[in-house]
């Protein structure tokens, strides 16, 4: 079985994409004026969601965006700032969820349309067993522009039938949550849909269907929350973020509370 959480508003409090825009401006990527473009797009992202429109919007600027951009320095971008910038922004809430799902056996699959070099490590980081995100096409170790990819909408569909079958899991018994409209199709494909923050488009179809709403409020920094690791962990550990760390303390945190 297998719970599938949307990332952004979901997991975490701010868009993927615009966390990584400063490091990716400082290392020469991106220009300033890409930089203020992201901070407006995800202005208008906290204050009213993501619509179809602005998702379309999003795939063409990210095929014109990246296109000559290095891989390896993507990668190394954000195995070097994950920390720093991710970890302070993840929902308690959607953490002690995602320990839950796991202690009872539950896969747990981060969905987004995000990029996999931003996506993965973050998942990776909360322990997911998967990952699905955006592809790039890639040559020569660049990127050309174009997309192989686009996880949303009914590609987010696509994406877990195809891990599903892989994996044996039954979508009727599954689990999904999201904030976004944008993921209805993703919602009605899994038994135990859940709208989490949602987007007014959204919250008005889980009301009329009869799903749960969830509100996740307290983006915290989970490192801090529990025992720091040696300095040697911390060293083998900054590609990926806080890994196996975080997922064993949030569970034995929720194994605490339950006795």
């Amino acid at each position: 079985m297998a719970a599938f959480f949307d990332l952004d508003k979901t997991v975490i409090a701010k868009s993927s994409a615009f966390v990584f825009s400063k490091p990716f401006y400082a290392q020469g990527l991106i220009n300033r004026r890409a930089v203020l473009e992201s901070s407006y797009a995800h202005f208008l992202f906290l204050l009213s969601g993501a619509d179809h429109d602005q998702m379309e919007r999003m795939r063409a600027n990210l095929a014109n965006m990246c296109a000559g951009w290095d891989v390896q320095q993507v990668k190394s971008i954000v195995a070097e700032t994950l920390h720093e910038l991710v970890d302070p922004l993840i929902y308690a809430e959607a953490a002690d969820l995602i320990a839950d799902h796991k202690i009872r056996g539950h896969d747990v699959v981060i969905v987004s349309a995000s990029g996999e070099e931003m996506v993965g490590p973050i998942a990776e980081a909360l322990g997911a067993s998967h990952t699905e995100a955006t592809r790039m096409v890639v040559e020569d170790g660049k990127y050309t522009g174009e997309i192989e990819f686009y996880c949303y909408g009914e590609g987010k569909v696509a994406a877990i039938e195809k891990l599903a079958a892989a994996e044996g899991y039954d979508l009727s018994r599954c689990y999904a949550y999201s904030d976004s409209a944008t993921d209805l199709p993703m919602l009605g494909a899994v038994g135990h849909p859940t709208a989490v923050n949602p987007d007014r488009a959204l919250r008005k179809e889980a009301v009329a269907r009869g799903w749960p709403v969830l509100t996740f409020s307290n983006p915290v920094s989970l490192w801090s929350r529990f025992q720091a690791p040696s300095s040697t962990t911390v060293a083998a550990t900054a590609a990926v973020g806080l890994s196996a760390v975080l997922a064993g303390a949030i569970s034995y945190r929720l194994l605490r509370k339950r006795r």
